[in-house]
C-alpha cells in the first residue's frame, strides 16, 4: 500500500492491526494487538513509501479472516502505527481498502490517532 509522510521528519512504521470489515463498526485502536512490524519501513519527510506485511503464522487468529477478505475482495480496514525516527510522536492511521472492479485496490484515510499528545478532537 502506498503511503505518503506529509510531516518535515522521517516517519517510521513501527506496527500495524488488520480488520475483515470497513466502516464505523470498526473499533478504535487498541496498540497492544497490533502486529509488530517485521522490518523497517520508513518514509522520507514529504516524500512516498509503502507499507506492507504479512500474517507468518496460519495460527494467529486473524489469518483466516485476512485470508477470506482478500479472496472475496471484501472492504478491509488496517491501522498502521508510526512515529518519528527517534521514537516519539506516534500516530495511528486508519486506512480502509475497497477492491475496484480492475482487481486493483482503491486505499482512503479515514481517521488519525495521537499516541503520545493529547488528541485535537
Amino acid at each position: 500500500m502506498s503511503v505518503r509522510n506529509v510531516g518535515r521528519g522521517i516517519a517510521v512504521v513501527h506496527r500495524w492491526h488488520f480488520y475483515p470489515d470497513w466502516g464505523p463498526g470498526v473499533p478504535d485502536p487498541v496498540l497492544e494487538e497490533f502486529h509488530r512490524q517485521s522490518r523497517d519501513l520508513y518514509v522520507p519527510p514529504g516524500d512516498i513509501g509503502f507499507w506492507q506485511a504479512a500474517f507468518r503464522d496460519e495460527a494467529d487468529p486473524q489469518y483466516d479472516d485476512a485470508c477470506k477478505a482478500v479472496t472475496s475482495k471484501s472492504q478491509l480496514t488496517v491501522d498502521i502505527l508510526y512515529g518519528d525516527a527517534d521514537g516519539g510522536q506516534r500516530v495511528v492511521t486508519r486506512f480502509g481498502l475497497q477492491p475496484r472492479q480492475d482487481e486493483t485496490w482503491l486505499v482512503s484515510v479515514n481517521r488519525h490517532w495521537n499516541i503520545d499528545r493529547p488528541d485535537p478532537r
